[in-house]
């Protein structure tokens, strides 16, 4: 119904949630925050986000935390938006886990310890969280806040790839071709460009231009063309 009608699921969403049912205010909360069937309002997105995670909403709660974080609505506060994303994850939600790690592995808003985010990720991938496993994936490659264990990373870009992680294929990828298996290096990097976003793309065409195998390098182009297209999207969206 909301891909089909947006606007009139947005005001089944809205009436829904005024007559207090949980689900739709944290569904409100989030489709005001995509201006999806509804007028964009980050403010008024924040307020229902809260509403619902005080009644014990937890994905409302965490996306309540993604708020703080960015600065969607209301002011950026790091600090606090960590404590929202604890009260999901110690709820069981792979979402805030991941989030919440991933201001310990930076320091944001929280003491930075990497040991912390390393057990959230590690938490989360085992709720079947696509982007932990890649990062639990790194961890354990690197050896950084654990032993390292390369066949154990394998097996973690692996599951995060084949969960439609595009971090996670990447990461896959580049390991498949340092096994020599080019053609399927190939594949899961076709894999990731299909979906991976701006940033990712601005950052692993530039990996890729240093890779040891020509066909690896080749990629890269196709790389910066998704690129050049979303820039240029974006700019689009902008000026209109």
């Amino acid at each position: 119904m909301l891909e089909e009608s947006p606007a009139r699921a947005a005001q089944a969403i809205l009436l829904a949630a005024g007559e207090g049912v949980l689900e739709a205010q944290a569904l409100l909360g989030q489709i005001l925050l995509d201006g999806h069937g509804i007028a964009l309002d980050l403010p008024l997105a924040v307020r229902w986000f809260g509403i619902a995670a005080g009644q014990g909403h937890a994905m409302a709660r965490n996306m309540l935390g993604r708020c703080h974080e960015h600065g969607w609505g209301c002011a950026a506060d790091a600090a606090l938006a960590a404590r929202h994303y604890r009260i999901a994850a110690d709820a069981g939600l792979d979402w805030a886990m991941y989030n919440l790690a991933n201001l310990f592995a930076t320091g944001r808003g929280v003491e930075e310890d990497q040991a912390q985010a390393l057990a959230l990720y590690r938490c989360a991938a085992g709720l079947g969280h696509a982007k932990s496993m890649n990062l639990l994936g790194r961890y354990l490659e690197t050896g950084d806040a654990c032993p390292q264990d390369l066949h154990a990373a394998r097996d973690w870009y692996r599951r995060s790839a084949e969960g439609g992680d595009f971090r996670g294929q990447f990461s896959f990828a580049a390991l498949l071709a340092d096994e020599g298996r080019i053609d399927d290096a190939l594949d899961w990097l076709r894999k990731a460009l299909a979906t991976g976003n701006a940033n990712f793309l601005r950052v692993s065409s530039e990996a890729l231009l240093s890779a040891h195998h020509p066909e690896i390098r080749e990629m890269a182009i196709a790389y910066k063309l998704k690129l050049s297209d979303l820039t240029a999207g974006q700019s689009g969206n902008a000026a209109a």
